[in-house]
């Protein structure tokens, strides 16, 4: 099997310094002490509502050079950081660091923003649409850090990501900063990506369009991490949540390949009482849970929690007895905003909780299974969703590295081709799970159990499911889409990969 640390990752890179290099999934031991932010006071009569971001820029103040960093829980829907970002150009503030969890086509005004220079650098951990074909064409003065969910929360609490001024989209608060995503006119859900930036960042802003009496219940954001509550028009749109990924439409091969996944997982034993189980933001990930769902009913089975972003099949699944909790760290849809707000056994819970690797143990490392998405895999199970065939970022890791090591089961499902492009190759373009953390692919045409895990093999060999090896799955797409484009960037690091333990497991390239 091919080692993913035989990457083509130089040891230094101008703008992001010296490079620790990827050493193997559970093979780098944190030496750190997590940070401590900067101790307040708030005596009693001080208020903390601005009914402007000017007065905030000034109040605190806002200067070139600082890190502010945003949340992405209303996705496609998001208005906090392009106002935030407008006021820093209108105030004329340069060189800010952009530290925002997932960045979305909403968030095209950030390509101007680094052209006029009132932003030099962008820390995230998945990036589409407009502002992606820009990093992937050189457009930031600095190369783009792309971390996993959980490397966030690592970075930002062990202070490897140090944050001048959080500013939390909240649909609601009270005038001291308590805050949440449930209540108010447009909310989003979960706020667990906005958890280790409220509780390490060196001043904390929440932002909201409703200001509820106090004290405003329930509590995801509490007043004392909270210096200053700003009143906008518009946070944000909900509607604006199910988008790209998570929209649930499912062609034929994909519900194919989604039945079949979940014959594969009944197939290993895993599907039993207590099992819990994770989908990613996928077509065919997605349509796996629902297959999933009709499996647990038929065999009675109760599991004991889902874990991830949650949709509202996964609701589904709560309300029927199928699952005793969900822990959400972040709404797929509307559905999942409405049971948080009303169903006291579904838990919102931070993004270190979730997934930080450098914690006394995070909720991946008790799933027993976890169905993902790729953009390519290869025949070292390595899978790369952070760009696609010809180089150009497309997406990243979010919560795909963090799931795949901490689960016992990780299932890669993937159509073989798509259009021009192949999703089975012998090297992919970037890696962002390394396969030593996948233990089975899912095709249309059949499944690939890793080699390292023969005991699977074993398991489904009698299940009448159709096992390939992985060569012979690549030479059907081959065979599909026999003239696919394939290429890398060549040029200058325009991103860096981190994986979940800070270590760089690859490079994007300029194309």
């Amino acid at each position: 099997m091919k080692d993913p640390s035989d990457t083509r990752v130089p040891s230094y890179i101008d703008g992001y310094g010296e490079v620790i290099p990827f050493r193997g999934a559970f093979n780098t031991n944190p030496e750190l002490k997590r940070k401590a932010p900067k101790v307040k006071v708030v005596h009693p009569g001080r208020a903390k509502v601005l009914n402007d971001l000017e007065s905030l820029f000034k109040s605190i103040p806002i200067r070139d050079g600082m890190t502010l960093s945003f949340h992405h829980h209303f996705r496609n829907g998001d208005r906090v950081v392009n106002k935030v970002l407008a006021k820093a150009a209108e105030l004329g503030i340069k060189d800010l660091k952009i530290a925002l969890s997932a960045v979305f086509p909403v968030h095209s005004p950030l390509i101007e923003h680094v052209k006029m220079g009132t932003v030099a650098g962008l820390d995230t951990n998945y990036i589409s649409g407009p502002v992606a074909a820009a990093v992937s064409q050189g457009l930031f003065p600095y190369p783009v850090v792309m971390r996993t969910h959980g490397g966030r929360a690592r970075a930002i609490e062990c202070g490897t990501l140090p944050i001048d001024v959080a500013f939390i989209a909240a649909s609601a608060a009270d005038d001291y900063g308590n805050a949440n995503g449930v209540g108010g006119k447009a909310p989003c859900g979960s706020l667990g990506y906005a958890f280790p930036d409220a509780e390490y960042a060196d001043y904390v802003v929440v932002v909201t369009d409703v200001i509820s009496p106090y004290p405003l219940t329930p509590i995801s954001i509490p007043q004392t991490r909270v210096d200053y509550v700003v009143k906008v028009d518009c946070i944000g749109d909900p509607g604006g949540i199910v988008s790209g990924t998570t929209t649930p439409s499912w062609s034929k091969n994909q519900l194919k390949i989604a039945e079949m996944a979940a014959s594969s997982i009944e197939s290993t034993g895993l599907l039993k009482d207590g099992f819990s189980f994770q989908a990613g933001a996928g077509g065919s990930s997605l349509a796996t849970a629902q297959f999933i769902r009709h499996l647990m009913k038929k065999r009675g089975v109760t599991g004991s929690f889902i874990l991830g972003g949650i949709t509202g099949s996964m609701v589904q699944m709560l309300n029927e007895g199928l699952f005793s909790v969900i822990f959400d760290v972040q709404g797929f849809d509307l559905e999942a905003v409405k049971s948080l707000a009303s169903n006291p056994h579904h838990i919102e819970i931070g993004a270190g909780f979730y997934a930080n690797p450098f914690n006394s143990g995070c909720a991946v490392n008790r799933l027993d299974c976890v169905v993902l998405g790729a953009a390519e895999i290869d025949t070292a199970f390595n899978v790369n969703v952070t760009t696609g065939s010809t180089g150009i970022i497309l997406g990243g890791s979010g919560g795909h590295s963090d799931a795949a090591a901490g689960a016992k089961l990780t299932v890669i499902v993937a159509e073989l081709g798509r259009g021009q492009f192949r999703t089975v190759v012998d090297r992919v373009n970037t890696i962002t799970t390394p396969g030593e953390t996948v233990d089975m692919l899912v095709t249309e045409e059949g499944v690939a159990v890793n080699p390292k895990r023969e005991d699977l093999r074993r398991r489904i060999s009698g299940s009448g499911i159709p096992l390939k090896d992985i060569h012979e799955l690549k030479g059907m797409a081959e065979g599909m889409v026999p003239g696919a484009i394939k290429g890398r960037g060549e040029g200058p690091v325009v991103a860096v990969v981190e994986y979940r333990d800070g270590t760089v497991i690859d490079v994007v390239r300029k194309v």
